[in-house]
């Protein structure tokens, strides 16, 4: 692009929020020249308000920024990412969408509305045609267009792989999420030392319903959900990032491991989607190791955008079964959200 164009990062403080400043640091396409806070942040400096919990240091760009209240007045800009809780982003994503402003988020709070689009755009980018029906039934210059949850991230790249090939009929997931996908300060340590929990408020119906939606087709203005089923159950682990989902899957199609692996690893990005500056390349690695992926050694694979998946074998109840990786914080959350907004960029949405 001749000239980048300029974004608001929306709850900027927070973990989600660093991780969009962090990754948007230096973007081709992208300047962010707005952050926004809670009240006890606004009017103070981003590098003073912000307890910056990353590994990676603050960019010095974004530094000196004063903190600015989310609202469009203050932060109108055409493209804003936001971090906000999904109470909040129920309220105040309409209000930017309505003053003219593309609304990349990464909440929940519209995922299920018939014309905002899903997105993974190594899936699904022709559901991005979504964004003008939206925009027609509400009357709004800009959009809203949302990331999946993080744990349906990966998941949803590997099923599509298998249903494109073999056809998907039912699956089985056992996810191990890492404490970063519950923000900061998240879990309590005395919680989560020497424990598991086995429980994430809302996650098992969001990772049971997320993938038929970006797996399903456009029916016109609306998406068809996908003809196929999955039960999962949700557990927080002591990993600081890298979500982990164990897959059982039943095919329309019976194959092998081998077969599987061949369809997993040729597995390339639509056209549309591939060549965007975010775009994994490749979508997904298959690890050949007995005790692969882990996320530790893993999760940055294809600078934490590519998912990465290992242990494929026959299953005894259904055909195959896996595991799958992604980094939660980037593939499945801020660089997912940033991957969406070059797929808007590039089509002139913005």
């Amino acid at each position: 692009m001749e000239h980048r164009i300029p974004v608001a990062v929306l709850a900027a403080t927070g973990s989600v929020g660093q991780r969009f400043v962090s990754l948007l640091d230096r973007h081709p396409w992208f300047e962010v020249v707005a952050v926004t806070g809670s009240d006890r942040s606004v009017g103070r400096p981003y590098g003073e308000a912000c307890r910056w919990v990353l590994t990676d240091p603050m960019p010095e760009t974004v530094r000196g920024l004063t903190v600015q209240p989310t609202t469009p007045e203050a932060a109108q800009f055409p493209l804003v990412f936001s971090a906000l809780p999904s109470a909040t982003a129920k309220e105040v994503e309409p209000l930017f969408a309505r003053a003219g402003s593309c609304v990349c988020s990464n909440a929940s709070a519209y995922r299920r509305d018939s014309d905002v689009p899903l997105l993974l755009p190594e899936v699904n980018p022709d559901h991005i045609s979504l964004v003008s029906a939206q925009r027609r039934n509400h009357g709004w210059r800009g959009c809203i267009v949302t990331n999946p949850n993080c744990t349906s991230t990966g998941l949803t790249v590997a099923l599509k792989a298998l249903d494109e090939t073999f056809g998907v009929q039912r699956g089985f997931v056992v996810s191990l999420q890492a404490l970063s996908g519950a923000g900061y300060p998240g879990v309590a340590s005395l919680d989560i030392i020497d424990n598991a929990i086995p429980f994430i408020g809302d996650e098992e119906e969001k990772v049971e319903w997320e993938p038929r939606k970006m797996l399903g087709q456009l029916d016109g203005d609306a998406v068809s959900l996908a003809d196929f089923t999955l039960s999962a159950h949700t557990n927080r682990v002591a990993v600081s990032d890298g979500h982990l989902v164990c897959l059982s899957v039943e095919l329309e199609k019976k194959t092998t491991p081998e077969e599987a692996v061949a369809a997993l690893r040729g597995y390339c990005a639509p056209e549309l989607s591939a060549r965007l500056p975010s775009a994994p390349d490749p979508v997904i690695v298959v690890r050949d190791e007995p005790d692969r992926p882990q996320p530790r050694l893993d999760r940055m694979t294809g600078q934490g955008m590519t998912t990465v998946v290992g242990r494929v074998r026959p299953d005894p109840l259904f055909d195959l079964k896996m595991v799958i990786l992604s980094h939660n914080t980037i593939r499945g959350a801020a660089g997912g959200s940033i991957y969406n907004a070059e797929l808007l960029a590039s089509l002139g949405l913005i």
